[in-house]
């Protein structure tokens, strides 16, 4: 690898760790609460009497537990995902080579 190279990777880098750490210090005091909570809060303002469609089937006993759970799901899914195009480019280059 060039030197040009391992500085541009250096700098990524760098970078992915500011943008990690930055928000730590803009807000110290700040939760997350999610997209779910802020949309209930917005529904509830505007009609008091909303009762939600459905609840959920297992309640999580902590955030923490519900975002493992959130994370497990995305890495399922992304798991079927990126297993799916990969089966596709090695069909793709099989019939590549068999066509040469």
């Amino acid at each position: 690898m060039s030197a040009a190279g391992v500085i541009k990777n250096l700098l990524l880098i760098a970078i992915v760790i500011v943008l990690i750490v930055l928000p730590l210090f803009i807000q110290k005091d700040a939760e997350f609460g999610g997209a779910d909570g802020e949309a209930e809060k917005a529904i509830t303002e505007i009609n008091a009497d909303y009762k939600p469609w459905f609840s959920p089937l297992i309640e999580p006993k902590s955030g923490e537990i519900e975002s493992l759970l959130f994370s497990f799901q995305a890495a399922i899914g992304s798991g079927i995902l990126f297993y799916g195009l990969g089966y596709m480019r090695g069909k793709k280059k099989k019939e590549e080579v068999a066509n040469q």
